[in-house]
């Protein structure tokens, strides 16, 4: 058990001091951190709380899951690593789609679906 939390269902008007406050009466509360739209400010309605204990964070688990903050029943768990994300490709001056040239299909067998003639799909 970690004492890194997420939680999630968060009204949007829920901001960092609103969850400090919230878990601070499961312990010490290291840090409380609303997931904010960088384009918009906008909050994404999740965030993490880092406790100052695991036994602490598993207080808040154990008090918070489910119940009501802001008119939202929260969900509230241990934070799991942020998963790796494959390459992106595209955008301005990225990578290539396979076939180039928006899905001509070559007759010669040279494109993504070679060999197959100019059959419509």
């Amino acid at each position: 058990m970690g004492n890194k939390l997420y939680v999630g269902n968060l009204p949007y008007s829920v901001r960092d001091n609103d969850l400090e406050q919230s878990f601070s009466q499961y312990g010490a509360v290291l840090s409380a951190k609303v997931m904010m739209e960088r384009d918009t400010g906008r909050s994404k309605g999740f965030g993490f709380v880092e406790m100052g204990t695991d036994a602490e964070a598993q207080a808040a688990i154990n008090g918070l899951n489910g119940q009501p903050l802001g008119g939202r029943n929260v969900v509230v768990n241990e934070a799991r690593p942020l998963e790796p994300r494959p390459p992106r490709s595209g955008g301005f001056g990225g990578g290539r789609r396979e076939g180039g040239a928006g899905g001509f299909r070559s007759p010669y067998g040279n494109g993504p679906r070679g060999g197959q003639g100019h059959d419509g799909y």
